[in-house]
């Protein structure tokens, strides 16, 4: 040690608290995209060439995708909707003079398993005229949801909602009663009736409602076409517009809607792409699943 850290092992100290602060910065700003999944329902993370900034827009499939700056230049975050045939793709760039470019990406094919559940309540799931009439009302209310747009810059990284078994995968192709249906476009944690239900990561909740298919659901905005939602729930506990951080209680388990039994069923739609959010989970959490 030289006389001056001698004297001042303080300046020492917080020079190496400093130098340490920086290094996990650096590490989180790494560590904090989502994994690179290009598939049907899956996630694109792809590098974007100077001299993209913020003033610069990234489009894909016709719908503005999030980009996030990074040490080493921007990113572009893209969601891929289930129903993306396989094959090359592009992302289509619009810079601040003006000029554009296309990236190009392949998007791999992939094939989901098929589940099979039985469904007590007929209607539920092939259902009347009046609830039909219900269904195409809140059909418009759940695609406004999911294409909001808010400028606010979105976590990339998220903690579960709910602590349980994964009971359903994402992207399960569900057969109800015999009959062919929708992929499952989120998954479904097997928690218990009443178990809290808490925001994996900051946002605001953009919408609440009682839903014909999704019961008591919660949808909240995290920014730049980031939203997620959480179903079935037996309790709300949020407003709408009110701001949430990471832990802040949600609302509590249940069956309400079409479900077999209590769960909640937690969504990730990004760019109006219903797409895994498994991919957006933390390390940890990742493990546990």
């Amino acid at each position: 040690m030289n006389t001056a850290q001698h004297r001042h092992p303080w300046r020492a100290a917080r020079r190496l608290c400093g130098l340490l602060a920086v290094a996990c910065l650096v590490a989180t700003q790494a560590w904090a995209l989502p994994r690179h999944q290009p598939i049907p329902g899956g996630v694109a993370v792809l590098a974007l060439p100077a001299p993209f900034d913020a003033s610069s827009q990234a489009q894909f499939a016709g719908r503005p995708v999030l980009t996030v700056p990074g040490d080493d230049g921007w990113r572009a975050v893209v969601g891929i909707p289930l129903g993306h045939t396989p094959g090359p793709s592009a992302l289509r760039l619009t810079f601040a003079d003006g000029s554009t470019r296309n990236i190009g990406f392949t998007v791999a094919a992939h094939t989901y398993p098929e589940q099979r559940l039985t469904i007590a309540d007929p209607d539920k799931v092939t259902p009347s005229a009046q609830s039909l009439q219900r269904i195409q009302r809140e059909q418009a209310q759940i695609r406004a949801a999911f294409r909001h747009r808010s400028a606010d810059r979105p976590p990339l990284r998220f903690s579960l909602p709910a602590q349980g078994p994964l009971s359903s995968n994402f992207g399960l192709r569900r057969v109800l009663n015999g009959q062919p249906r929708s992929p499952h476009s989120g998954i479904d944690i097997a928690a218990p009736q009443g178990a809290p239900v808490t925001a994996p990561a900051p946002g605001r909740v953009l919408r609440v409602g009682d839903y014909f298919f999704t019961g008591n659901t919660v949808f909240v905005d995290h920014g730049q076409g980031l939203v997620t939602l959480y179903c079935h729930l037996s309790e709300i506990a949020v407003r709408e517009g009110q701001p949430l951080r990471t832990g802040d209680r949600i609302g509590a388990v249940g069956s309400t809607g079409r479900a077999t039994g209590p769960h909640l069923h937690w969504g990730l739609s990004l760019n109006d792409a219903r797409v895994d959010p498994r991919l957006f989970l933390a390390a940890e959490a990742q493990a546990e699943r």
